[in-house]
């Protein structure tokens, strides 16, 4: 029975919000302003968050419900006094139900805080018809990034609803999803107002380890604003921090990003690239056991050429700023989508070994390595093979730059999840890290990053910095031309002479 509940409350986010916490949601909501004529929860379980706003907003008159839970439903009736009905989010005709009133229109409450991702290992029914919301492009649609809360879904249908109509946004969520649903309406230039994220302690109130928030989004109320006030607690008199979108992209801290907007621009010479995507670690990836024999992830002693074979660096690696590679990576490639067949005659050894383990690098799952090469591998090319590089780690919050160089005349590699900067000389190495590690440079990254994202840097966030506009800020225009073949001015006024 207790595995039943427990799949019942992931499977609908059946987790019931406090009637404590209720409250002080709607006492938030009318300290901001708000008093709701119109009162809509989408998925109100018990009815915590009905009772509270007909408490907190007296003048409300009208005030429905929707719950798929029907054992829940004459509970939150007799609780809030609200008309309450049974229905499903994903079917319910949420149009008819907001004509009941002219609003504007307050909906409230705690969507379920759960991945379609996760749902898909339960085989879940209760999930929304499959698309492209999102608008991502490419391998970023089929690669993961495709994965998406159930409440980054709800709560852009809701406010599809209220740009034809208005009202307001106040939802529970995870913080990261009240960004993904600002980044969505800001981008789409929706109608909406000054935003707010108050934290709350979600462990305290849920027993979830999550940053999570209460969210505040105004929908054709009051002024346009696409910057958002962001509270340190649910009581906190005033806001710490702004977030905005500016130049297509959302900022962590509008003013500090306003600041140093004039180091954004394109580079031209250095690239961010991503390590090597494989996604067969027990395969791919070797250490060295104590009697210098290569094993595998599953402990398998392995006999190997060095062809194929490169020095390797992980995420945790780089983020400890360790920079002596102890571990390997069989590189099957040297550019993306060349024949691999060719290992079974430059280096039989490995061949065999891969030909070996070709069930299990025949289950990888992506799309990306479908009618490619057998063996194929992605986010290789010459700067893969560059001797030197600077890296940093995209799953630490930490701006930690860290100069790699070759080991044993080879260069070393990373995993997917790092990026770097392919340079060919210890001497540039050390030239672009004074840059990435400049005051210019990490207080404008920091103003771009969120650190409690699963990934909080990104190579599109590094790209945004033009690193020829930081080195000429910190006067080192004349070593930046050197290393990229620009020409000097003195060399101009000698072309020109």
């Amino acid at each position: 029975m207790a595995e039943r509940k427990h799949r019942n409350v992931w499977q609908y986010g059946d987790f019931q919000t406090p009637l404590e916490l209720a409250s002080e949601v709607c006492t938030v909501l009318s300290r901001l302003g708000i008093d709701a004529p119109a009162v809509l929860e989408p998925t109100c379980g018990k009815g915590a968050f009905l009772k509270a706003a007909a408490t907190r907003f007296t003048g409300c008159r009208t005030l429905f419900g929707v719950e798929i839970n029907a054992t829940y439903v004459e509970e939150a009736r007799l609780r809030s006094g609200a008309e309450v009905a049974q229905g499903d989010f994903f079917t319910t005709d949420w149009q008819r139900v907001l004509d009941r009133d002219g609003g504007p229109w307050l909906i409230l409450g705690n969507p379920p805080w759960v991945t379609n991702a996760e749902l898909g290992l339960l085989n879940s029914t209760n999930l929304p018809t499959k698309s492209n919301f999102q608008g991502h492009q490419g391998l970023d649609a089929i690669t993961g990034k495709a994965n998406f809360d159930i409440s980054e879904w709800m709560l852009l249908q809701q406010l599809s609803w209220l740009t034809e109509r208005s009202g307001w946004i106040a939802m529970l969520v995870k913080t990261s999803v009240a960004r993904k649903v600002l980044r969505q309406a800001w981008k789409r230039n929706d109608p909406v107002g000054r935003a707010s994220i108050l934290k709350i302690d979600a462990m305290r109130h849920f027993g979830a380890a999550v940053d999570a928030c209460l969210f505040v989004l105004p929908v054709n109320v009051g002024a346009a604003s696409q910057d958002c006030d962001v509270y340190p607690a649910l009581d906190a008199p005033s806001p710490t921090a702004t977030i905005g979108f500016h130049d297509g992209v959302l900022v962590a801290d509008v003013s500090a990003y306003m600041r140093l907007h004039g180091l954004i621009g394109q580079n031209a010479k250095y690239v961010w690239r991503s390590g090597v995507k494989h996604d067969c670690s027990n395969v791919m990836e070797l250490s060295l056991s104590a009697d210098g024999e290569f094993v595998n992830g599953d402990g398998e002693g392995v006999a190997l050429e060095q062809t194929y074979l490169f020095p390797m660096l992980k995420s945790s690696d780089v983020a400890r700023g360790h920079a002596l590679a102890d571990r390997f990576m069989i590189v099957t490639q040297r550019q993306v989508g060349e024949e691999t067949s060719v290992i079974e005659h430059q280096a039989p050894k490995t061949w065999r070994y891969l030909v070996s383990h070709g069930a299990q690098l025949d289950r990888r799952g992506s799309v990306i390595y479908k009618k490619k090469a057998r063996f194929s591998i992605f986010g290789v090319g010459e700067y893969t093979f560059a001797p030197w590089k600077v890296a940093i780690s995209g799953f630490y919050k930490e701006l930690r730059f860290l100069k790699v160089g070759p080991v044993r005349g080879k260069p070393s590699v990373f995993d997917d999840t790092i990026y770097f900067l392919p340079c060919q000389s210890e001497d540039e190495a050390d030239f672009v890290l004074s840059l990435v590690r400049s005051e210019p440079f990490e207080q404008l990254m920091r103003a771009m990053v969120f650190p409690d994202e699963k990934r909080p840097i990104t190579a599109e966030l590094l790209k945004r910095i033009s690193l020829e506009r930081v080195a000429k800020q910190l006067g080192f225009a004349e070593e930046y031309d050197r290393y990229t073949g620009n020409p000097t001015p003195r060399q101009l006024k000698l072309a020109v002479g």
